[in-house]
């Protein structure tokens, strides 16, 4: 790949030239690379599975982008070069983080964090035979960062299950055992 500056035959250039180079622009910049072909190999699982998620990831952005609330959201977070589409498919990409859960008292607190924002986070309280016994969402604490939910009771032996879910509808689960 090499990058072309001050020339003015490549100015008004852009496409693949003799099916050996490509030109395109990105950033402002004028980009000169070896024109790529259809990979001979087999894709992998691994592969498959990122194809998988890009086409979901791209479909959920293609749909979001038009209310303008949301495209206005993502528009805030691109930097140079990116749009609201490409920090949709972004958010859409990942599952957002569950870092900590933590019990004090009767309350559990949940530290969670997305690239982009947690949507919501809810609780699970299962005791040791797996009923459950109580679900609910967490509440937002001033942080930003932790999530804050009142248990009526937390069993020894049972379990809290937390969900954390984005924007796009990512989920990560992550349990605690309560001792």
């Amino acid at each position: 790949m090499a990058i072309v500056k001050d020339n003015l035959l490549l100015q008004a250039v852009e496409g693949t030239l003799g099916n050996q180079f490509t030109i395109y622009r990105r950033n402002g910049q004028i980009i000169i690379a070896k024109k790529r072909g259809p990979s001979k190999n087999k894709p992998t699982k691994k592969q498959l599975e990122a194809r998988y998620k890009m086409h979901v990831a791209a479909a959920y952005a293609k749909v979001i982008i038009q209310d303008p609330d949301i495209k206005a959201y993502y528009k805030s977070l691109a930097g140079p070069g990116q749009n609201a589409y490409n920090m949709a498919v972004k958010d859409a990409y990942r599952a957002p983080e569950i870092q900590n859960i933590r019990l004090e008292d009767m309350d559990v607190v949940v530290t969670a964090k997305d690239e982009f924002r947690v949507a919501d986070v809810q609780v699970r309280v299962i005791d040791d035979a797996g009923v459950i016994l109580e679900r609910g969402s967490a509440m937002l604490g001033r942080n930003g960062v932790d999530w804050h939910y009142k248990a009526a009771v937390l069993p020894p032996g049972g379990r809290v299950i937390v969900v954390a879910v984005d924007l796009p509808g990512n989920e990560r689960v992550e349990e605690l055992l309560i001792t």
